[in-house]
C-alpha cells in the first residue's frame, strides 16, 4: 500500500507544477506535493472517521426508538400506544440530527470518501452492531444465537463486495 501511495503521488506530482525532469535538483518540489496529498489524505480519514462516528450515534438513538419502548416496557406500561409513538419521534429526532450529517460527510458526491452504496452497507452494519449490544444488554427474552450470527457474517461479506473495485 505505501508503495502504491509512493507511485500514485510521484505519477500525480509529475503532472503538476510542483516537478520538473530538468531541475531534479530542486527535491522541495516533490516534498511540496507529497505533502498536499498527504492533506487530502488525512482530511478523507477524519471525513471517514466523522461519518462512521456520527452513524453510530444515529443507531443508538434509532435502536432506542425503535426498540426502547419493547425493552423497557415495564417503565412504558402505563402509556399508550400515541404517547409511545411520540416518544419514538422526539428520540428519532436525535438519530436524524446525527444520520443526515454522517451522509451529508461521507457521501462521495458532497466530496466524502463513500459512494451511496458504500454509506448503505456500513450504516447496515454499524445497525446491526448497535441492535445486537442493545438486544444481549437490555432485551433477555430472545438470546443471541449462532444463526444470527450467521446472518450477521453474510452481511459482513455484503460490506467486502460492496468495498471491492
Amino acid at each position: 500500500k505505501v508503495c502504491n501511495l509512493r507511485t500514485k503521488v510521484q505519477q500525480s506530482c509529475e503532472t503538476t507544477k510542483f516537478y520538473s525532469p530538468s531541475a531534479p535538483h530542486l527535491p522541495i518540489f516533490h516534498y511540496l506535493c507529497a505533502a498536499k496529498h498527504l492533506k487530502s489524505l488525512i482530511i478523507m480519514l477524519v471525513k471517514g472517521i466523522s461519518t462512521i462516528a456520527l452513524l453510530i450515534c444515529s443507531n443508538i438513538f434509532m435502536t432506542l426508538a425503535w426498540y426502547g419502548h419493547i425493552a423497557f416496557k415495564s417503565q412504558l406500561q402505563r402509556y399508550g400506544i400515541v404517547a409511545i409513538i411520540l416518544i419514538s419521534w422526539g428520540i428519532a429526532l436525535f438519530e436524524y440530527c446525527f444520520q443526515v450529517p454522517a451522509n451529508r460527510i461521507g457521501s462521495a458526491e458532497l466530496g466524502g470518501p463513500f459512494t451511496l452504496w458504500q454509506l448503505k452497507v456500513i450504516q447496515e452494519v454499524i445497525s446491526l452492531v448497535v441492535f445486537t449490544l442493545f438486544a444481549v444488554l437490555f432485551v433477555k427474552g430472545d438470546p443471541l444465537r449462532w444463526n444470527h450470527l450467521a446472518g450477521f457474517a453474510c452481511l459482513v461479506l455484503a460490506v467486502y463486495f460492496i468495498f471491492r473495485k
